[in-house]
């Protein structure tokens, strides 16, 4: 009796560990219940061989050193800072529930983080090895985007539009005192397109702030409606709609001396965009790309930064398409008059050696590799690193170019994806590995004779919870007839061949997103497998117009968006046709923002195929998105109405056949509510029925908390009009 009862404890135990996802873990679990192992935070310490990052719980900065086989030491605790602070400032009252997330080395001694205070937040300059605060300028509560000068003397930071800096003596300076309508140092410039992350920037010796300053008068306001308060408030933004007047921006240098403000000199039409924003090593110039309205012209021009006054044009870059500018300059150590200029002008986006006349030196592409993320140069910069794209966009590799030659030598061949951390001169490297059967590998690589020190190979955190269904990676031909497209496939959970399953295609389809990896989970959500837990097909294809294959892969949908991109998804339908476990009456589509835009079109384009949608945040006709965005793909509404014509959904909503459940934010400031609300127009003119949910309180995607009830809204919608008969 004994032996029973043990053994129906222990076969309870594993039935109850062996069970599926729940919505929770679903929505959050990868980051998580099964978040797997990796170092958090981890950066290398300035000057040394060092890798510091947090341990477990947060609570402490640890090291690995190279000196002892690269064991790990606490370096700095919680307690440490808050005993430091409370000695700086013994009046305040500090919560710090974790380490601070996003310390910053600033030197070999000194990190740099913020912290919040009962009356004022901080940034701390704090000495690791005595362990006491070496510096702190306090900042007021309410200040955002602060940045700290490269001597760290000064804090630039916004008080709603207007621009102040904080001395480290406590000294505040005004900088600007504009009304509302004018934007200073704001980084929601131009929509933060262009890959605008900032809107200030320090001079090198931190004499000198440069920032936006957006006139955004002219725009049209766009209202948005608060139901929170007792009667419901209007916000009103502003919202640059294609084809309408946009904002007009210019470039001001303050010099922290004489308190003076000088506006570069970027003649040309009001309405352009301003760019790949550069200081020279020396402060003495500032390079702008200027890019036109149209988006198919982009000038490198360089100011100086005393006068304002132009000086030249390096070199000018046009396209048939579009020009899209995505990061500063990266100036050559040591050097005035070099950098590296990223641009995909010859099919791929790489890097190229220009000086500052503007003459190209030498190009540093490598193949069809696509470089997505540019790393540090060596010691003498001879060569600098990179991580670029492999194996048809699925892979992300560590490559090395020599400077004077030219030439690439690949690092890592494993195929995978390695994030990659160098030191700052680029003699060691940790290199976080996956791949889909490879939940993280993570090592530290000696970049002088490539020897590898293995730090650990996490484990899987499925083992013994859950069993994810099986997912593999498969290879489609796009409808061009020639261009391989990379697909997932995730397979029902208890998989039987003889059966026939429902399918949900998860689509996103557009600009700058890229699905599909050789990572760990396929670059999926736990959401996907969820639903296959649940017994679906779950596909998803990252069709031409996505992310991380080149130019012209990208470029098929200038002027037609959708119209290639659902070419290719077909092309991916036909691949489930063929598969016998398919149940080829019950296939469908779920997507958000451009997605929501593709589910919609694959739902009034193809009727007879997709009987069941979810589109969130969905475009629905693109003559109602801003302009930045829009245009660059669509050019405006008066230059294109032909296009714009056959990508409108509001027209085709009379094909609808299948249950489309239509979701929004009611705050949503990027794709607004009028493009939802114009398609159930029209779905009630063509007496079609659409279901339809708002989340009063979210913006353009749904967070937090309440991102489970959206995810279980999802699922049930596909139980309900798929699954049931």
């Amino acid at each position: 009796m004994r032996k029973l009862l043990f053994l129906f404890l222990l076969t309870g135990f594993v039935a109850t560990a062996q069970r599926n996802l729940n919505i929770q873990e679903a929505t959050y679990g990868q980051y998580q219940a099964f978040a797997v192992k990796s170092l958090v935070s981890p950066q290398w310490r300035p000057e040394t061989n060092t890798v510091t990052h947090l341990n477990a719980s947060y609570s402490a900065l640890v090291a690995r050193s190279e000196g002892n086989k690269w064991s790990e030491n606490t370096l700095l605790t919680k307690e440490d800072i808050i005993t430091a602070l409370k000695n700086k400032f013994p009046e305040e009252q500090f919560t710090i529930q974790i380490f601070p997330y996003s310390y910053t080395w600033k030197d070999k001694n000194t990190i740099s983080f913020e912290v919040t205070g009962k009356d004022a937040n901080y940034i701390v300059l704090f000495n690791v090895d005595k362990k006491e605060v070496s510096n702190a300028i306090t900042i007021n509560t309410e200040a955002t985007q602060q940045a700290l000068s490269p001597n760290n003397k000064y804090a630039a930071s916004l008080n709603d539009n207007n621009i102040v800096i904080t001395a480290a003596n406590g000294k505040n300076t005004v900088v600007t005192n504009d009304v509302a309508g004018i934007v200073n140092g704001s980084d929601y410039t131009h929509r933060q397109e262009f890959g605008i992350d900032r809107g200030m920037w320090w001079s090198p010796n931190s004499d000198k702030l440069l920032y936006y300053r957006k006139d955004e008068t002219m725009v049209g306001n766009y209202p948005l409606v608060d139901f929170g308060a007792r009667t419901a408030s209007e916000k009103d933004v502003k919202y640059p709609m294609a084809g309408l007047k946009s904002e007009e921006v210019t470039l001001v240098v303050y010099d922290i001396a004489s308190a003076k403000k000088i506006t570069l000199k970027t003649d040309g039409p009001k309405e352009q965009f301003l760019t790949t924003i550069t200081w020279s090593p020396d402060g003495k110039y500032i390079f702008v790309g200027v890019l036109n309205r149209e988006q198919n012209d982009l000038k490198l021009n360089k100011y100086d930064a005393t006068t304002g006054n132009f000086i030249n044009t390096l070199f000018e870059e046009t396209a048939t398409t579009y020009v899209e500018p995505l990061h500063p300059l990266t100036f050559v150590p040591g050097k005035n008059d070099e950098f590296i200029y990223r641009t995909e002008k010859d099919g791929y986006e790489q890097l190229y050696l220009y000086n500052t006349n503007g003459k190209l030196l030498k190009k540093l592409g490598y193949n069809d590799v696509v470089i997505t993320d540019l790393l540090e140069f060596d010691a003498k910069a001879k060569n600098v690193f990179y991580v670029g794209t492999a194996n048809n966009g699925l892979d992300r590799q560590l490559y090395k170019v020599n400077l004077k030659s030219g030439k690439t030598t690949p690092v890592t061949t494993a195929s995978g994806v390695h994030n990659i951390v160098l030191n700052s001169d680029a003699t060691y490297a940790l290199d976080s590995f996956s791949n889909t059967t490879t939940p993280n590998d993570v090592s530290i690589i000696n970049l002088k004779n490539n020897k590898t020190t293995t730090l650990f190979n996490a484990e899987n955190p499925y083992t013994g919870k859950t069993v994810l269904p099986k997912m593999e990676l498969v290879t489609i031909t796009a409808a061009d007839g020639k261009t391989p497209l990379n697909g997932r496939l995730i397979y029902p959970a208890n998989f039987d061949a003889s059966k026939k399953y429902p399918v949900m295609v998860y689509v996103y389809g557009g600009p700058h997103a890229q699905l599909i990896t050789n990572s760990w989970l396929g670059g999926a959500s736990l959401f996907d497998y969820y639903m296959a837990q649940k017994e679906y097909v779950v596909f998803t294809l990252d069709n031409r117009g996505s992310d991380a294959r080149g130019r012209d892969f990208e470029h098929v949908i200038h002027r037609q968006l959708g119209q290639n991109e659902m070419a290719d998804q077909m092309k991916g339908i036909d691949f489930l046709k063929s598969k016998s476990f398919v149940n080829q009456d019950k296939i469908g589509v779920y997507g958000w923002s451009f997605g929501g835009f593709m589910t919609t079109s694959l739902m009034t384009s193809h009727p007879e195929t997709f009987k069941v949608g979810v589109a969130g945040g969905p475009v629905i006709d693109w003559k109602f998105y801003e302009i930045m965005y829009g245009e660059r793909y669509m050019d405006m509404p008066q230059e294109n109405p032909e296009g714009y014509a056959k990508t409108s959904l509001i027209d085709k909503a009379k094909n609808l056949q299948g249950r489309l459940l239509m979701i929004h934010g009611a705050q949503d400031n990027v794709v607004v509510q009028q493009h939802s609300m114009e398609f159930i127009q029209a779905c009630i003119e063509a007496n079609k029925q659409i279901d339809y949910f708002l989340y009063p309180t979210h913006e353009h995607n749904v967070r937090g908390k309440d991102r489970f009830h959206l995810n279980q809204k999802i699922a049930d919608y596909f139980d309900t009009y798929l699954k049931k008969d």
